[in-house]
This record gives structure tokens, C-alpha cells and sequence, in this order.
């Protein structure tokens, strides 16, 4: 039966040809009949400009030149890769000098494994305010951090993902997406009133009780769940217990605790942290003597000024956490005598991108994908087209608010980038709630409450990190198939989703404040 699964298990690179393909195909057959559709956008000075887009065919000569001529540069380019190469070398040395193995010894014997599946699931929710970046640091962290808790790292990968996405629209932090959405959906609200105002801390209770709600989900969904079907998964054995059985080895911790050493080495390591964070926190912090140089002092709200295009921080923001993991595992190293020399930096440095041929090759063909379906334009015309339809629908009150949400929900699927559906679907989308008499503020936490399903997607850039390190550290002999990574996240997104839209329900039908000054109805 094995080998049976094992034969008919598709390899993720033969799943992203296919897809490949078949978008090759579906594009030229949509292109020939003419699909495409117009939607409304609203300019910055109230003017409604309507937009036609159309799907571009890969089935001439366009699009062959197209995939000729940029698959090279859209995978040297492509962000995922260039942060988890980048960040790999940071999370090397705090693997290898032995920083991360005595950091989550400590965590895991002190506290229950529930607590920790909790308290991480809890900081990946929140780890979307530094955007993208979230996923290429705490996905490789994930596994690293269970498998030194000796738990199935593939639990933990599951579990960071399923945070990272359904959690992605939650934040109590207004991030820079927030605020990008803030601006379109303050344009669409202008159409029915130019005098209204949003603020960001108009979202902040009823995102604060979606950040609780997500968090406890996640965890029991994954204690309760998930973890019942994971195998057991065999550990790497190490010199000190290649004589003793696994399920001993809490014993041998617990017996022999962590070496004056390691002790020296990791509060050195977290000393040396404190004065580089100071350092950096106060070039963030505007008005004081000589500070805020890393910041974009043109914006109007802080997490702009952190995070825009032209801020110094946000340019640097990869090199600024890869700096960070460098110094505690350096510094670790130091302390606990693991780092003797520079062939020890050196090859402590590119410890992590040992092994990592295979992920970088899910990449390639995945970036591939990702480019290609973009040209075709099919997730904008799918978007414009339901944005046509919520024009044309005659819904109020609350059949509305979950058919924005079903909408939110859909149109992640085949347009993953909040700002691009957001900017293809404010123009309707916010007119048509106001008159409806639902806020601008709460149509905006509709749009985002409903981003729970771009796990589900391989169109999504950062799923490809996901199902790498789940091939990465998958001990089977069938492949970790595409489909069966989707099919792991199901049960958050549906689970989550389904709650989400149920407080949404609440929140309108009682007509509590969804922040300060903020409001569900008009």
C-alpha cells in the first residue's frame, strides 16, 4: 500500500509543470472567446476611472517572449528567495554555535507543549507586522524550535503557516498594509461622503478579539487534530544519546539541565542582543536627539514611516533581522566556547543552506507559476468580475456583509496581494456598504477578516517556504505532494473562517464599536 501511495504521489516540481500548463491552456482559450471585464477605481481626487483588463494569452507570440525572457529575472528576483537565502545565514549561526538548541531547551522543559504551540502560534499572528518577512524567519524557526521541544517539526510548520495566513488580517498593530487599505478604502468612501475620516485605531477591538479568537483556534486545531495524524518522526542522534532511546531523552535533560557554559554563552548572546536592539529602537523612534534616521519622516503615520518605500528601515529590514540572529549566535558562540575561530563564523554562517537545493528548485518552478498566472491576468478579471456583481446586487444589511466576506474569500484564491484586490474591489465594494448603511471602517475588516484562505493557495509566493520545509524535513519515502500541504491547512481556514464570519454576524446584529470611534453601522 506504501509503495502504492508512493507511485501515485505527485512531486510538488511535476504539480507546478502541470500547473504551468494548464495555465498556459486556460489563458489562450479564455483570451480567444474575449474574457475579461471592467471594474471602478476612484483616483486620488474623487474621480471614477473605469479600468478594463482583459486575459492575456501565453499561447502566442507575447507570451512564449514573456516566458523566454523573464523567467530568469522573475526567479532572481523573486522576494522569497532572496530573504530566506539572506535570513539562513543569520539562522545558521544560532544553529550551529548551539544558541537556538539551548534557547528552546529552556522554553520547552519550562513550560507545557500546549503553552508553547499557544505562545508561538500567538507571535506568529502578531509577526505580520513586519510583513512578509514573517514567513521566511518563523517557518525555518518553527522547526527548529519543535524539534528541540522532540516533537514533529512538520507540526510546527503546519501550525506557524496556518497562524501566519489566518491571522494575517487580524493584527491589533496597524501595519503598512493596513494602512495602504486605509487610503483606498478612504477614497471609495468619498464617493458617497468626502468629508468622512478613518483613523487606525477605529479596528482595534473587534481585531483584538479576532487575534484571541485565531490564536486558541489554531493551537486546539493543531493539538487536537493535526498532531493525532502526524507519524512519529525520528530524531537525528547525537554523540551524548546515541546509546539511549528517544522517549528517554526528556529524562537526560532533565537530569543534566543546561552547562555553565551554555549559560555564559546565552546571557552574553542576549546582553549583546539588548545594546544592537537599543541601538536600532532608537533610530525608529522620532523627536528625539538625533534620531529616527531610519525612518521615512515624509509619511503621516508611523508604520509608514517604518515601512515605506523610501525608509531606510524597510530597505534595510532583511539585513536588520539577519544582523540580529548573527549576534546572538555569534556572541552565543563566544560565551559557550562553540565559536573557536573564523573557519567556525564561516561555516557556522552557511550551516543553514546545507540541504537546500531542493527548496530552491520548488522555488524556481514556483516563481514560474506565480509569474506566469500574474501576466495572464486572470485573478484581476476574476476579482473585476465580482466586484461587477456586488455593483449590480440588490443584498442589504446583513446578507451583504457575508457576501463580501464569501467574495473576500474567493477572490484570495486567485489574487492572493490584499492591496491588489482591495484596489480592484474598494471602489464598489465601499460605495455600495454605505448605502447599505454599513461603515467604510467595517467593510474594511470584513475584506480583511477574509484573507483566512490564502494558505490555500499556491499562487500565494510564501506557500512555496511552506512546502519546502515541509518536503525539507519530511521523512517519508512518497514526496510531501502539494495538494496534501493544502490539504493540512484546510481544516484552520474553513475553521477559522467559519468563526470569523460568525463575529462579524454578531458584531453587526449587536452594533458594538468595532474600535475607538469606529463602528459596524452608519
Amino acid at each position: 500500500m506504501n509503495k502504492l501511495k508512493e507511485k501515485m504521489t505527485l512531486n510538488p516540481i511535476m504539480t507546478f509543470i502541470i500547473l504551468i500548463i494548464s495555465t498556459f491552456v486556460v489563458s489562450g482559450i479564455l483570451s480567444f472567446i474575449g474574457v475579461g471585464a471592467t471594474y471602478s477605481q476612484i483616483d486620488n481626487v474623487g474621480n471614477t476611472v473605469r479600468t478594463f483588463e482583459k486575459v492575456e494569452s501565453l499561447f502566442n507570440l507575447d507570451g512564449l517572449r514573456y516566458l523566454f525572457t523573464n523567467t530568469v529575472s522573475n526567479f532572481a528576483l523573486f522576494a522569497p528567495l532572496i530573504m530566506l537565502i539572506i535570513v539562513l545565514f543569520g539562522i545558521g549561526i544560532m544553529e550551529k554555535s548551539g544558541f537556538l538548541k539551548t534557547a528552546f531547551t529552556v522554553l520547552t522543559k519550562r513550560f507545557k507543549k500546549n503553552t508553547i504551540t499557544f505562545i508561538w502560534v500567538f507571535i506568529c499572528i502578531i509577526a505580520s507586522v513586519i510583513g512578509d518577512l514573517a514567513y521566511v524567519i518563523l517557518i525555518p524557526l518553527s522547526a527548529l524550535l519543535w524539534i528541540h521541544g522532540k516533537r514533529n517539526p512538520l507540526l510546527g510548520i503546519v501550525a506557524t503557516f496556518a497562524a501566519l495566513t489566518c491571522g494575517s488580517g487580524l493584527n491589533v498593530i496597524f501595519t503598512s498594509i493596513d494602512s495602504t487599505l486605509l487610503a483606498q478604502t478612504l477614497i471609495g468612501a468619498s464617493i458617497i461622503d468626502s468629508s468622512y475620516v478613518l483613523e487606525p485605531m477605529m479596528f482595534i477591538l473587534i481585531k483584538s478579539i479576532g487575534v484571541l479568537i485565531c490564536a486558541i483556534l489554531v493551537t486546539r486545531i493543531t493539538e487536537g487534530l493535526i498532531a493525532t495524524k502526524m507519524g512519529k518522526y525520528e530524531f537525528e542522534e547525537t554523540l551524548e544519546t546515541k546509546e539511549i532511546e528517544i522517549e528517554d531523552i526528556d529524562d537526560l535533560y532533565d537530569k543534566k539541565g543546561i552547562s555553565k557554559e551554555e549559560k555564559r554563552g546565552l546571557l552574553l548572546s542576549l546582553l549583546a542582543a539588548f545594546i544592537y536592539i537599543v541601538i536600532f529602537a532608537y533610530n525608529i523612534i522620532p523627536g528625539l536627539p538625533l534620531s529616527g534616521n531610519l525612518l521615512d519622516s515624509s509619511q503621516n503615520f508611523y508604520i509608514d514611516k517604518l515601512f515605506s518605500v523610501d525608509s531606510f528601515f524597510s530597505q534595510g529590514f532583511v539585513f536588520i533581522i539577519t544582523l540580529l540572529f548573527v549576534v546572538l549566535g555569534l556572541f552565543y558562540g563566544i560565551g559557550a566556547k562553540t565559536i573557536k575561530n573564523n573557519k567556525d563564523i564561516s561555516d557556522n554562517l552557511g550551516h543553514s543552506l546545507d540541504g537546500i537545493g531542493k527548496p530552491i528548485t520548488f522555488i524556481f518552478f514556483a516563481a514560474t507559476f506565480i509569474s506566469l498566472f500574474k501576466y495572464t491576468n486572470i485573478g484581476v478579471v476574476i476579482t473585476a468580475y465580482f466586484a461587477e456583481f456586488i455593483s449590480t446586487t440588490s443584498f442589504q444589511g446583513l446578507p451583504l456583509v457575508i457576501l463580501l466576506f464569501i467574495v473576500g474569500l474567493l477572490t484570495s484564491l486567485v489574487l492572493p496581494s490584499p492591496v491588489i484586490r482591495w484596489s480592484i474591489l474598494s471602489g464598489v465594494v465601499v460605495p455600495v456598504a454605505m448605502i447599505a448603511g454599513i461603515s467604510p471602517e467595517f467593510a474594511q475588516v470584513i475584506f480583511r477578516f477574509s484573507d483566512v484562505f490564502i494558505g490555500l493557495t499556491p499562487l500565494f509566493a510564501y506557500f512555496i517556504i511552506y512546502l519546502a520545509y515541509m518536503e525539507k524535513y519530511n521523512q517519508e519515502e512518497r514526496p510531501f505532494a502539494l495538494f496534501r500541504a493544502i490539504k493540512m491547512q484546510l481544516p484552520y481556514s474553513l475553521t477559522v473562517g467559519g468563526i470569523l464570519l460568525a463575529l462579524l454576524i454578531l458584531w453587526y446584529l449587536v452594533g458594538l464599536p468595532i474600535g475607538i470611534e469606529g463602528s459596524a453601522i452608519l
